[in-house]
Parts: C-alpha cells; sequence; structure tokens
C-alpha cells in the first residue's frame, strides 16, 4: 500500500472535496482522483461515495480512515 496514497485520501476525507484535496497536496485533480480510484482497488472497497457536487466517505472509508490515522508515521 503507497503511502502517498493514503496521504491523499486523508486529505480528501478532511477537506470533502478532490478538487481542495489536490490544491492541499500540490497534485493536480486528474493524478489524485487516480492514485484514490487506484488505493480503492488494492483495497477492494470503496472509501467515497462521489457526486457532481460533493463527496462523503463511505461506511467502509469511515473505518480505512480511523485506521489510516492510527497508523504510525
Amino acid at each position: 500500500m503507497n503511502f502517498r496514497h493514503l496521504r491523499l485520501a486523508i486529505s480528501v476525507a478532511e477537506t470533502g472535496s478532490f478538487t481542495r484535496a489536490a490544491d492541499i497536496c500540490c497534485v493536480t485533480q486528474p493524478a489524485l482522483s487516480n492514485a484514490i480510484n487506484q488505493l480503492e482497488e488494492e483495497l477492494g472497497a470503496r472509501l467515497f461515495d462521489r457526486t457532481t457536487r460533493s463527496v462523503t466517505m463511505t461506511g467502509f472509508g469511515e473505518l480505512m480512515l480511523e485506521k489510516m490515522r492510527d497508523s504510525p508515521s
């Protein structure tokens, strides 16, 4: 599991926005989306529910966010 992908997922969760998270992490929005998609594929489950206006965590995403935050840096 790629640490960078985890960091990006945490940023999306905290901001509630792929665009804002990309700005904060100094990456393009498409690169961030690709990283999240790769992470979700690796985990075998979606972390976020996406609409054109909002991003919310799935139940699985909430559990993973808790685990990601508890992980040693």
